[in-house]
């Protein structure tokens, strides 16, 4: 064989090799992003294979005659068991995946997962008043058709389910034990321009559940659907619990900065009159969690978390932890349940 054919052929080989190599690494880098991108997936709107145990039900909404559905599980224990209700996230509705479902089933514990006008992105939705009083009918709906405990009643949810959760904490007509809110919206103004910053598909959908036109935000609509500008049920304190937990890296690995969740615990405990300042997240403990996200002290941990910031004043607490845009849901179910 020629000189010539031989670097001919060792040409060839290292184009080869060398495509290999690029393949190879754009394959990991594709894996990588794929992984990442379902690492910090968390409006997940599927579909979840109920089984037998979970029967969809339908209930009438008291004030327009809507029928709406819901999963409902009932507890099959001749005691009363408590009930859980577990709230949809901002993109879902009631079919969607709950990973609280199969705890319930598992601990025969009463379980109803409602919907409540579906996604938030029509103006019947997004924590209006019809939205929360299908909550509260498919609450009564427990009550009534389940072996509930009245003095176990639990609301939890993440996300957009936890800016329910804040919601029926303000204006829930029920008597609720604990309401746990991960990861929350509270503030549709914030969030809408947040979610313009990011270019995601969030900010158009407040414009469609703000009567919003021409594309400029309605924000008379937003703060009567947005938590943090409602009066605070003082006397609800005495006798229920709220617990607020957020991911530290939410904002920057996720689509709801924990400001959602300070503010509103801040709220809260000014409506309370709190004089105590250090029960307060303060400014600078804020701008450390944001620009230098790393634990504020020695409080312990969630799960298998640290937590980086942890402020409480009788009923109500923060938990701010290591982590994104989640719920750590085996946590979050003892944590309600384990009282």
């Amino acid at each position: 064989m020629k000189k010539s054919s031989w670097y001919v052929i060792l040409i060839v080989c290292i184009v080869v090799i060398s495509g290999i190599f690029v393949w190879r690494n754009e394959t990991g880098r594709s894996l990588v992003k794929k992984q990442t991108e379902a690492v910090i997936k968390f409006d997940d709107t599927r579909d979840l294979d109920w089984g037998d145990d979970f029967k969809v039900v339908e209930i009438k909404s008291y004030p327009d005659g809507y029928i709406h559905k819901a999963y409902f599980y009932p507890a099959k224990s001749k005691e009363p068991r408590p009930l859980i209700v577990s709230l949809h996230t901002w993109s879902g509705d009631f079919t969607q995946q709950d990973s609280i479902a199969n705890h319930c089933l598992l601990n025969d514990i009463n379980y109803i997962h409602p919907d409540f006008r579906g996604a938030n992105h029509t103006k019947d939705a997004c924590c209006s008043c019809l939205a929360l009083e299908d909550i509260d009918d498919a609450i009564t709906y427990a009550i009534e058709n389940g072996n509930v405990d009245p003095e176990q009643v639990y609301v939890l949810g993440v996300s957009g389910g936890g800016y329910a959760t804040l919601s029926c904490f303000m204006k829930s007509k029920h008597k609720i034990r604990k309401f746990s809110s991960w990861v929350p919206i509270s503030d549709l103004i914030a969030w809408y321009h947040e979610s313009r910053i990011r270019e995601n598909k969030y900010a158009d959908d407040i414009l469609g559940c703000t009567h919003s036109e021409n594309g400029v935000l309605n924000e008379q609509v937003a703060i009567e659907k947005s938590p943090i500008y409602w009066e605070t049920p003082v006397e609800k304190l005495s006798g229920s619990e709220l617990s607020i937990y957020a991911g530290v890296y939410d904002g920057i690995q996720g689509s709801v900065p924990i400001t959602h969740s300070i503010n509103f615990y801040n709220k809260v405990l000014s409506d309370l009159s709190v004089q105590d300042s250090s029960k307060y997240v303060s400014d600078k403990e804020k701008l450390l969690l944001l620009e230098h996200p790393k634990s504020l002290g020695e409080f312990g941990e969630i799960g298998d978390r640290n937590i980086f910031l942890k402020k409480e004043y009788k009923n109500i607490k923060l938990v701010i932890f290591k982590g994104r845009h989640e719920m750590l849901t085996g946590f979050a179910f003892n944590d309600l349940i384990d009282n």
